[in-house]
């Protein structure tokens, strides 16, 4: 179930009187760059688990 537009505004409104308005880019800029991070570590493991089925395929060639 995803967020509705309603949501995402009421979310924004407690946001800004939470950390006010000359903290929120900021907070904006480390939660963007966090998820910048997640995504490549997360990208890294799909592309080790592709690197290693490969090579358990070769094996498995040269085995037989």
């Amino acid at each position: 179930m995803s967020p509705g537009p309603m949501s995402l505004v009421v979310i924004a409104i407690v946001a800004l009187i939470i950390f006010g308005p000359k903290k929120l880019p900021e907070f904006g800029k480390a939660v963007g760059s966090s998820l910048r991070e997640f995504k490549n570590a997360t990208k890294g493991l799909v592309d080790d688990d592709d690197e290693a089925s490969k090579k358990e395929a070769a094996e498995q060639k040269d085995v037989k």
